[in-house]
């Protein structure tokens, strides 16, 4: 399928500026902190059922806020592109939209309700275009992204339920590369606990374990263990990793501890099972328990796996090809720093996923902001990539 200069003129021409940014600003309007996302899909399903669009509700696990979900057919049959988009904003004081500076500023703006509002761009250009003549898209949006509030749950059960493409962008701010590597991620907390009452330090009993002693020699071992990761390396995704972010322990200044706990990070590379990453860890830890005569508790949280991409993909190809169309070079190949729900769409069951949204910045803080100019250039980029990668008999 040849890309000429009509489409392209004719898919920019469909893109609405001004509908666009009302799009965010409406999802933006409405609070929707993580578990609590049910007013804004609400939202966004009237919406999309205002543009005529059929919208379903999957539960996916989450009855409080169901799911969006809306399918759009070519005339022939081709690939099925998924644009998948999370509504859900972390826990901080709640920014209504504004709009400045060419700017559009607020909660979500950046993570990721612009970016959603781009895919919705998207779908409303093929629809009205008539340049999807193959192929389709489905179009997800969903709750329950953003750790520790959330772990990917309510996208998990779509992906059990059949919700998925053979490819998925998702318009997370990512537009300086096109990650093709990224590290998998669990959260732990190990607590290490001795028998005993609470006691002066001066009456402790002789031999009762010292906790504080063994979470330092905890950290001990996972400097070692961090030390023997360092040599699994992936040229563009980094190193596998284990990280202490926290130790604690005791409760005054000269009262015997009874408890100690020590909470960090585990990453690990593509092609590494998460749950032997998990066995190994517990594994350690089970040892120097046994070792001091203490419990040591671990609480493993699983987030994502890792993410792979291959260069060569029919996704990967179509998506530089429209990138270039547009008049840039072809974007960098590099790493994914971050897990997002790339990840789950690639652990679960293989699917080619890119990262890229729009200009932005401010993620997790309060000043969370998106470059509107680039947000229309995602929602053209969105649109030619559908159709040069749905219009390819897979």
């Amino acid at each position: 399928m040849n890309t000429d200069s009509e489409l392209v003129e004719r898919l920019r021409r469909a893109v609405q500026r001004e509908r666009l940014l009302d799009t965010a600003q409406q999802l933006i309007a409405v609070p929707s902190r993580t578990g609590e996302g049910g007013a804004v899909a609400d939202r966004l399903a009237e919406l999309l059922r205002g543009d005529g669009f059929t919208v379903e509700r999957p539960v996916a696990g989450h009855i409080n806020a169901p799911a969006v979900v809306v399918r759009f057919a070519g005339g022939k049959p081709g690939r099925t592109l998924q644009f998948d988009g999370h509504l859900d904003t972390v826990f901080l004081p709640f920014a209504p939209p504004a709009v400045a500076d060419g700017q559009l500023t607020g909660s979500g703006a950046a993570d990721m309700k612009s970016g959603v509002a781009a895919a919705v761009e998207a779908l409303r250009v093929l629809r009205e275009t008539g340049a999807l003549t193959a192929g389709s898209i489905l179009f997800t949006a969903h709750d329950l992204h953003e750790a520790p509030w959330g772990l990917g749950q309510q996208l998990n059960a779509l992906i059990a339920e059949g919700y998925v493409g053979d490819a998925v962008l998702l318009p997370e701010s990512m537009y300086e590369h096109l990650p093709l590597e990224g590290r998998g991620n669990a959260t732990w907390k190990a607590t290490i606990r001795r028998q005993g009452e609470p006691v002066h330090e001066v009456m402790r009993p002789a031999n009762e374990p010292n906790v504080l002693a063994i979470g330092a020699e905890l950290i001990a071992r996972l400097i070692d263990l961090d030390r023997d990761l360092s040599k699994q390396i992936d040229p563009l995704a980094g190193r596998a990793s284990v990280f202490i972010g926290q130790i604690h322990g005791g409760e005054i200044y000269n009262q015997y501890p009874q408890e100690c706990w020590l909470e960090g990070t585990r990453r690990w590379l593509p092609g590494t099972s998460p749950a032997e990453v998990e066995s190994a860890f517990r594994a350690l830890v089970s040892e120097l328990a046994d070792a001091t005569r203490t419990t040591i508790e671990v609480e493993w949280t699983f987030i994502r796996d890792a993410f792979h991409l291959e260069p060569n993909d029919p996704l990967v190809q179509a998506f530089q090809r429209a990138y270039t169309t547009l008049g840039e070079k072809p974007l960098p190949l590099g790493p994914k720093p971050f897990v997002d729900d790339g990840n789950s769409f690639y652990g679960i069951k293989k699917i080619p996923a890119i990262t890229h949204g729009p200009r932005a910045g401010g993620q997790h803080t309060l000043n969370e902001w998106v470059d509107i100019d680039d947000l229309v250039r995602v929602a053209h980029l969105y649109a030619l990539t559908a159709v040069l990668y749905c219009g390819e008999s897979p």
